[in-house]
Order: C-alpha cells, then structure tokens, then sequence
C-alpha cells in the first residue's frame, strides 16, 4: 500500500475514535451471553477476550503486537488514587502490563508540579487479559496503550454516575484545523510532554491539531516531539504507548518514529483535503484467535 494511501486509511479508520471514547458507561452493565461454540475457529477473537473479566494467573508479558496479541499477569490500576481517577468502571479496561500501570502511578503523582492539575482521568487501558476488544481500539491489545483524558481531574472524588456519563472536553476546533482557544491551555502542552519525557515511553498519539499546537508553543525544547505522533480521533484524550519491557522477547515492538520534532511537511500533509475529508474504507474482518500470537491461546485459557 503506498503511504499516502495507507494514511488515509487510518485517518479513515481513526476518525469515529472520539464518538467511541465518550459513549457512555452503564451503573449496570449486564454480563455478555454465553457463546454457543466457542471452539469455533472462525469466531472473532474479541468475542473471547471481551468475556474475560480476569487476569491470567501468569507471569506478566506483553504477547504479540499492539494490535495483534494479549497480555498476561495483567495488573488493575486502582480507581481511585491520590493523583487519579479511572473513568468508565463498567468496560473494565483498567487493565495493564505492571511497567504501564506504574507509569501512570508515577506521571498522575506529577501533575501538581508539573501544571498545577490535583491529577488525571484514566481512560481506557486494556481487557484484563489484553486481546481484541467488541467496541473501540484496535490498539490496546498488549496493555501497553492508555487513554488519558485531557481534562484535569477535579479536587474531588466523582461519583460513579459521573464517571459513566461525563464527558471529557473538546480540544480541537470545528473544522478541525487547530485546537480550540477556549478550552487548550499551557497545562495541556505541559501534560504531554511530561508523558512523553517519561522513560519507556515509545509513542504520544494526539489530534493533529494538537500536534500542530505543539510545535508552535514548544520553544526551544523540541526533542520530545518526536514521540508526539498525529492522528484523527483523540481530541478529547491522548494516547501513551509503551514500548515493549526489556528482555520480553514475546513482545513486538514498533519501528522507533522518525527523527526530527515532525512538525514540518509531515504534520502539514495531514491538513490537506484529502486527509480531512478520507473516503471511508472497507472494514478489515474482525481478528480469529488463529491470528494472534500461539501465546494468547494459554493466555485464554488459564486460570
């Protein structure tokens, strides 16, 4: 696929992300129908891990690609912290490799000093035991992906009707060509560069309106940008990806990104009509448990 094409496929592909980020939740999320056959080698692998509603008793690895794989040993992040919150309890996506849910820990902790915020909404991490989910993310597979709402945690602790419901805030204007005056500020570009500062961190995904805003208020310090990777959707969010732990060899990381801050012909071609205004593409068929790494079939399976 040539490039220019394969980034219009993404964006196609991305752009329904905002919509999905901030559905809301249920106080009563009701247990998904047991599966008539299982055992069957067409059944879309989402199917299986979106039944999963615990972590598999085994060493903590990464298995597989971001968007091709599970995890094991996965580790809840508490919903309540003294830093952060977990929004949307009912999808159970709290979930993630321990090196990840550390990070969050440790950035969440920063933020009085870091921008003056009491800390940070946590999104969508992964499925207890990773794997392709029924709704959402392609990504997120490994957990080594989070979501982090770009909107402050507040000084108090929101209710569980609050954390189902409530929106996080738009950053990106109407048309989609930068963010919004009214609603970025200094404390936004501060957030992701000290997630993108932090070690470990392979890739930031952000609008490319917020992108665009990076590189006009970064100053002199640019050497972070590189990580900051433009793509549609997360207007309302941001996206930290890990790479993959040291010594994991189950784990398949990605290319390092490109050098240079990317704010140049490569953020630009992201503003052209054509990436504005993608003609949709055909859905890709839903991932079978054959595709993903041998791993994730014990992954699946264990207690």
């Amino acid at each position: 696929m040539k490039p220019i094409r394969s980034l219009i496929l993404i964006a196609a592909l991305a752009i329904c992300g905002p919509a999905i980020a901030q559905d809301k939740g249920s106080l009563n999320p009701k247990p998904l129908p047991p599966l008539a056959n299982p055992g069957d080698p067409k059944l879309a692998a989402k199917e299986l891990f979106g039944r999963s509603t615990a972590p598999a008793s085994l060493r903590a690895r990464s298995i597989g690609g971001y968007a091709r794989g599970c995890v094991a040993g996965a580790t809840a992040i508490p919903i309540d912290g003294d830093n952060w919150q977990v929004m949307r309890l009912s999808r159970n996506r709290n979930w993630g490799h321990p090196q990840l849910i550390a990070l969050l820990q440790r950035l969440s902790a920063r933020m009085p000093d870091v921008n003056g915020w009491p800390g940070l909404l946590i999104g969508d991490i992964s499925q207890p035991r990773g794997g392709p989910m029924i709704t959402g993310h392609a990504s997120h597979q490994i957990g080594l992906d989070a979501d982090v709402w770009l909107t402050p945690m507040p000084g108090r602790r929101l209710s569980r009707l609050e954390r189902e419901e409530m929106s996080a805030v738009n950053m990106v204007r109407s048309d989609w060509l930068d963010v919004d005056p009214g609603t970025w500020t200094p404390q936004h570009m501060a957030l992701i560069r000290a997630a993108a500062s932090e070690k470990g961190v392979a890739r930031i995904f952000v609008n490319p309106a917020i992108k665009k805003a990076l590189c006009r208020d970064a100053g002199q310090d640019r050497g972070w940008l590189s990580k900051v990777r433009p793509t549609w959707g997360h207007n309302y969010h941001f996206h930290i990806r890990l790479a993959c732990p040291a010594g994991d060899s189950s784990c398949s990381d990605q290319d390092p990104p490109p050098g240079g801050d990317g704010c140049g012909a490569e953020l630009a071609h992201w503003f052209t009509p054509e990436m504005l205004h993608p003609k949709p593409g055909k859905p890709r068929p839903p991932l079978t448990l054959a595709q993903l790494p041998e791993e994730c079939r014990r992954v699946l399976v264990s207690e």
